[in-house]
Order: C-alpha cells, then sequence, then structure tokens
C-alpha cells in the first residue's frame, strides 16, 4: 500500500463525521479512506484502502462502464459535477441494491483530485431471488430502480406505465416505502373497478344524507391515505366527470365530501398507474390533456417480462418461495429452458400462476416441463399467437442456448434420456441442437 497517496487528514476527519458509509477514492479508483459507517456495514474481513471501488463492489477487474455499467466517476469527470446511480454490489450479507451519491472533491486549480461516494442500501429491491421486494438484475430493470430511487424521496407526482401484470402496484409500494411517507398508509384505488355513480364518494367520501343510501358519514380514500401514498391504478379509467375534480385534488391540495360544503386538505403523495396510452386518449378527447400533464410530473416505465428475459429465474425462486413457502421447490433445467424461451404475454403475473400451477402438479421437489402449462403450449414451449418457434429470435435463441449448453454439460445419458427430462421429444431436441451447433456424438 506504499504507493497509495495519502488524503488530507481534514478529508478523512470529515469522512467520519457522516452517520452513513462514505468511502473517498481517487481518479484511479484506489479506495484512500473508508469511514466507521462504511465498515461496520461492509464489514471489516478484507483492507479496503488501496483497493479499486469497482473491484471491492462489483468484483470487476475493469471499471463500471467497461463492464457495461453506469459509473459514476466516468460521469463527474464528463459532466464536473454531483452523479447519482443504482449499483447491484456484494456485500457480507450478499448481493444488495444500493444507492451510491458520489461529489468530486477540487484541488486549488479547479480540477477534480479526489471523490466521495455515499452509498445508501436500496432495501425496496434485491437483486437475488428472494420473498419480498422487487427482484432483478436486467439492465432495464436496473434503470427503472434507478428512477425509483431517484424519486422516491421526493414529493413529485409518478405515473408507472406499462402492460398488464407488469407488478406496477409493487413498484408503487417500492417507492411509497423508500419515501418519507412509508410509516405512513399505502392505500390502493382500483380506478377500474369501481362504479361512475360511486367513484367520487368513494375518493372522497359523503356525508349522511349526501343521496340515497347514504345512511351514515363515510371516510373517503383520500382521507384514509392522509399523511401517506394514494396509490391510482389504472388511472386512464377514471370517468371524465371526475377527472376534473381529481385535477382539483391535485392542484389544491383540497377536496370536499360528498353533500358537504366543508373544504377539507388533503396530505398525500400521488402515484398512478396504468397499461393505456393515456396520450393517445388525450387525442381522442378520452381524457383531460391538464390532468395527464399532472400526474406525468416523473413518468416511470415498467418493463415486460420479454425485455428483461434474463430475470426469469430469479423471479421464478421468489415467486415459488411465496406460492409454496412449505416446500423447497426449484425450477428443472427443461422447465427453465421452456419459461426462458416463452414470451409471457401477461408477465409477472402470469409467470406466478404458471408457478402455482405447476406446484400443485409437482409431487416433488423439482418442477419439470410437463409441469408447465403455457399458452398456445404444444410440448415444445412455443407461443400460439406468433405462428414460429421464439428460438428464431436473436435475444431468446441465445437465452435459450445457454440452458441447452448447461443441461448437455450435467447429463451423461442418451439423448432421448436427455429429451425426456427436458420435456421434449427427441426430434424436437436434435432440431435445437442442430440450429445452435450443439451436436455431439452420443
Amino acid at each position: 500500500m506504499n504507493d497509495v497517496q495519502r488524503p488530507l487528514a481534514e478529508l478523512v476527519s470529515f469522512l467520519e463525521s457522516f452517520e452513513e458509509p462514505h468511502i473517498l477514492f481517487d481518479r484511479d479508483y484506489r479506495i484512500l479512506a473508508a469511514n466507521a459507517a462504511y465498515r461496520r456495514a461492509h464489514g471489516a474481513r478484507q483492507e479496503v484502502i488501496g483497493r479499486t471501488c469497482y473491484e471491492v463492489s462489483h468484483h470487476y477487474a475493469v471499471p463500471c462502464d467497461q463492464a457495461g455499467e453506469a459509473c459514476p466517476l466516468a460521469r463527474s469527470l464528463e459532466s464536473g459535477q454531483r452523479e447519482r446511480v443504482v449499483h447491484l454490489h456484494h456485500t457480507p450479507h450478499g448481493e444488495a441494491y444500493e444507492s451510491i451519491e458520489l461529489s468530486p472533491v477540487r484541488d486549488a486549480a479547479g480540477g477534480a483530485r479526489y471523490f466521495i461516494e455515499k452509498l445508501a442500501p436500496l432495501d425496496v429491491a434485491r437483486g437475488l431471488s428472494a420473498q419480498a421486494g422487487l427482484v432483478g438484475r436486467a439492465a432495464s430493470f436496473q434503470a427503472m430502480l434507478g428512477l425509483v430511487a431517484r424519486v422516491a424521496p421526493s414529493e413529485a407526482t409518478v405515473l408507472l406505465q406499462g402492460e398488464s401484470g407488469t407488478g406496477k402496484e409493487l413498484v408503487a409500494a417500492a417507492i411509497h416505502d423508500a419515501s418519507r411517507r412509508s410509516s405512513q398508509a399505502f392505500v390502493v384505488v382500483d380506478c377500474s373497478g369501481v362504479p361512475e355513480t360511486l367513484f367520487e364518494s368513494e375518493l372522497f367520501g359523503h356525508e349522511r344524507g349526501a343521496f340515497t343510501g347514504a345512511t351514515q358519514r363515510r371516510t373517503g380514500l383520500v382521507e384514509a391515505a392522509s399523511g401517506g401514498t394514494l396509490f391510482l391504478d389504472e388511472v386512464g379509467d377514471i370517468p371524465l366527470g371526475m377527472q376534473v375534480k381529481l385535477l382539483r385534488l391535485l392542484e389544491t391540495g383540497t377536496y370536499r365530501r360528498v353533500g358537504s360544503s366543508e373544504l377539507r386538505k388533503a396530505d398525500i403523495r400521488v402515484i398512478s398507474a396504468t397499461h393505456r396510452d393515456l396520450r393517445a386518449m388525450v387525442a381522442r378527447g378520452g381524457f383531460r390533456q391538464d390532468l395527464y400533464y399532472r400526474l406525468n410530473t416523473f413518468p416511470i416505465d415498467v418493463p415486460p417480462l420479454r425485455e428483461r428475459v434474463d430475470d426469469v429465474p430469479l423471479l421464478a425462486g421468489a415467486l415459488l418461495a411465496r406460492v409454496a413457502p412449505e416446500r423447497s421447490l426449484r425450477l428443472g433445467p427443461g422447465a427453465e429452458a421452456a419459461l426462458l424461451s416463452y414470451r409471457f404475454p401477461g408477465n409477472v403475473r402470469e409467470l406466478r400462476n404458471l408457478l402455482e400451477r405447476a406446484s400443485l402438479m409437482c409431487d416433488g421437489d423439482e418442477i419439470r416441463r410437463h409441469h408447465l402449462k403455457l399458452d398456445g403450449d404444444d410440448g415444445d414451449a412455443r407461443v400460439a399467437s406468433s405462428g414460429r418457434d421464439p428460438l428464431e429470435g436473436g435475444a431468446l435463441a441465445a437465452v435459450e442456448r445457454r440452458a441447452l449448453v448447461a443441461a448437455l454439460a450435467a447429463h451423461t445419458g442418451s439423448r432421448r434420456a436427455l429429451a425426456d427430462r427436458l420435456g421434449i421429444s427427441e426430434r424436437t431436441l436434435y432440431r435445437k441442437l442442430r440450429r445452435f451447433g450443439l451436436l455431439r456424438h452420443d
């Protein structure tokens, strides 16, 4: 460590004043100091001084940006300012997502000489299979998570956009859990399930005698969410007549119970979600433009499962632990290969339903191909709507090839036995092996 430069004692002392984990490193990524909070959180089994931040946190041999990830130091050198990213780090407790905030420390000439990095765990997400929270490692998932970490501490109105079944409510709950309102209520409004005639009463509440059947005063969902977060699921289904009242709530923070003239103050944060194209609805006159822009303060796209196919095994492990917590179920190679080549029109919700059914069909500990009932299933894990084998798609083909390579490496029997294990015919197995250049003499 003799070649490691010694930072100013004042800088090291400054680091120790923080309660959160902080490290100090130079332009060559070498860690020069780590405060007590960092040592407590990340353990002191190995000395970190003199090692590079990317080797300690990621076990990489090259900087993050050369390994396909966003590097806050490279960004800071380019922008000349503080940078924030979300990274999946190795910790003494396993892999975990952390929110990184990096600030440059300038010398007398104004150049960035050192960098101080603050690390905060992002407990609402996991990089590996977990029974709670968001699960994933794919680039699209990490990009979404970076936006979640950035907006959660604020009071900004968030619009989650994504297909049905992608887990928008889980993302909304994650934003709430990472916010200053996390100790208060998280109230869900299913906008598609509330009749138009009852919508105002459900949202704002009503006084006794406000309408036929209103035999007593009722608290609305806005009031129930006071101090916390109101999640408007499927906001595109809100009736036009109610949209102007919702807009008033968002703009003034006030509302009235049905049948009352008293103006009430709402202390809520609003997160909304939709699978509809609200911009197109605005153009057709089906959604108010002013409300759209008010809801769309901070949009987040929730990626469909087909865009994060490498996360399927991780999600499957987490979902199996949820649907069958008393069992130690795992995916067999054939089942995993079939899921990796499937398009999942129903997204994560469909994956959960598939695995719940499979867990009921499986008597052992390993879910196999024949336990799965995929949409349009013909035994070869095809999707009927496409009319062709999804193995012909480039990204999915690469994933399927990796699964077949792993199955071949673990198999010592005949080709027929391997086909039986994968849950496909021997002819289909031959066709796949030939396509991927994996044919070999038995």
